[in-house]
């Protein structure tokens, strides 16, 4: 049953209260160090849940230029263009992510999925490759703990594999080595190939 509480109202309220403890500050570098070592400027990325979009700034600032943000919260999006003036305002979306179309070549996940009711995760999985251009790829970390009173809420190396396998080829699946200290030991590292 997928809690109701979860919606809009509710992420945006964290964000206006700076209820924000999924938020490092700054990039992660598990995610641009990424795609600046495997992707050209003009890759089209999509980070859902995207917060404050550290990685978006970042990517934005190297040169990236068709990178994009996604959250439910027009207050994450105002705090992000003021900080971000020159970043085109379109392009970061304040929608429900089951609700937005367009082709991407990657989806930066940082902490969407783990935010997201475990009963959305099979709806997560059909999204997200409806999503990605043939050869597009998901990439990202995902929490390795055993969690259901989230958010957030875990998974396991299993759970995850039998949940992506039948639409996306498992490139990487692995615990984190490089993780920030505060989740050092509780992060997965995924590169997901679509299927098609």
């Amino acid at each position: 049953m997928i809690n109701p509480e979860l919606n809009k109202i509710y992420w945006d309220t964290r964000h206006k209260k700076s209820q924000t403890g999924w938020d490092i500050g700054y990039p992660n570098a598990i995610h641009t160090d990424y795609v600046k070592a495997n992707f050209p400027k003009n890759t089209k990325i999509i980070e859902p849940g995207a917060g404050n979009a550290y990685e978006v700034s970042a990517l934005w600032k190297d040169g990236y230029t068709n990178v994009y943000a996604l959250d439910y919260s027009a207050t994450a999006k105002e705090a992000f263009i003021s900080k971000n003036p020159s970043f085109p305002s379109k392009q970061y979306l304040v929608r429900d992510y089951f609700d937005i179309k367009g082709e991407f070549d990657l989806i930066l996940e940082q902490t969407f999925f783990c935010a997201l009711d475990p009963s959305l995760r099979e709806a997560y999985v059909n999204k997200t490759h409806s999503l990605l251009n043939t050869g597009g790829k998901v990439m990202g970390v995902l929490f390795n703990f055993e969690k259901t009173d989230g958010p957030p809420f875990g998974g396991s190396i299993n759970e995850y594999r039998h949940l992506f396998e039948n639409k996306f080829e498992i490139l990487c699946l692995e615990k984190a080595k490089n993780s920030i200290p505060e989740r050092q030991g509780n992060e997965l590292v995924f590169e997901l190939l679509k299927k098609t």
